[in-house]
């Protein structure tokens, strides 16, 4: 490290992988690693919790939706801390790609409490509300939810 930057080989030693069958409750444990990571970065409790529900969005998302509840298939959840940030990324292997971002409107809270409307997208707007930045990204390989979050002052 001559230069003062960390290298690509550093970053990748920060690098947390963890790979979870397609069943639900599964969640709980990518949850648990991501508050772990989260609290070791110095980010406050408020951000953790954030943290906490927006990954377990993600992945449930991925176990559900993406994987179909196949326990043989994997949701892999990667986080990468690195200086004031930690990026989190929840990869399911769905060959049905995420609904383009302009059709996924905001949901209605008032149409849930009258029963005017089913429990639907609250995932992808929980996530939107309570992360930096979200990218939702579809492959061949599967969905991509990537999430980052700052470590504020």
């Amino acid at each position: 490290m001559v230069s003062g930057k960390p290298t690509a080989k550093r970053r990748r030693n920060r690098t947390i992988e963890l790979g979870i069958p397609s069943d639900l409750g599964w969640e709980r444990a990518a949850m648990d690693v991501a508050a772990s990571v989260a609290r070791c970065m110095g980010f406050p409790a408020d951000r953790i919790e954030d943290i906490k529900t927006a990954v377990a969005e993600a992945t449930l998302n991925a176990i559900e939706h993406g994987n179909s509840l196949d326990a043989s298939q994997r949701v892999l959840i990667v986080l990468v801390p690195e200086g004031e940030k930690l990026e989190i990324n929840v990869r399911d292997r769905s060959s049905t790609p995420f609904p383009p971002a302009e059709a996924v409107g905001a949901p209605s809270l008032e149409d849930k409490l009258t029963g005017l409307s089913n429990t639907r997208g609250w995932g992808t707007f929980l996530i939107r509300s309570l992360v930096d930045e979200v990218e939702f990204t579809s492959t061949s390989e599967g969905n991509l939810v990537r999430m980052v979050i700052h470590l504020e002052p």
